[in-house]
């Protein structure tokens, strides 16, 4: 078992990266420079959303200090407008500009590409048994950050 777990953990990694990699090949196939694979799966995580860069950070994909960095890049390239929160002042709202919007839409294109390509040897219900598995997984480590498992 611990073999096949710490297969399992390194396999979560490489994948990560290797998807860093297609997200790379697309912005150089689209002769896309001012803006890097992370910060263009920022940009799609936001989609259609106006969110605050804690919302952003709570939604755990992304960790707290990098996250400000790259907002601050995504609006310095006019990915992100950024605006001041009605109610709050001290509270800033992040949104998608046209800018952001037409390099999702370019995103969602490579990945109806990427499972028009994989649904010839990736099944829906092997895609749904890994989901399942992704997410007892990241339950179980969940529930050790948070001290349910005892260690002895």
């Amino acid at each position: 078992m611990k073999q096949i777990y710490t297969e399992s953990i390194l396999l979560i990694e490489r994948l990560h990266r290797r998807f860093l990699d297609v997200i790379n090949t697309e912005l150089d196939r689209l002769k896309i420079d001012d803006i890097n694979n992370v910060q263009t799966l920022i940009l799609y995580n936001i989609s259609t959303e106006q969110l605050t860069i804690g919302e952003l950070t709570n939604r755990g994909y992304y960790l707290g200090s990098n996250v400000s960095y790259n907002v601050k890049k995504l609006v310095e390239n006019s990915y992100l407008l950024q605006e001041r929160a009605p109610h709050d002042k001290r509270s800033t709202r992040i949104r998608l500009s046209e800018k952001g919007l037409e390099l999702c839409k370019k995103v969602d294109e490579l990945y109806q590409r990427n499972v028009d390509i994989a649904a010839k040897e990736i099944t829906v219900e092997d895609l749904n048994t890994l989901n399942k598995t992704l997410s007892k997984l990241e339950s179980f480590w969940s529930g050790y950050i948070n001290n349910i498992y005892k260690v002895k």
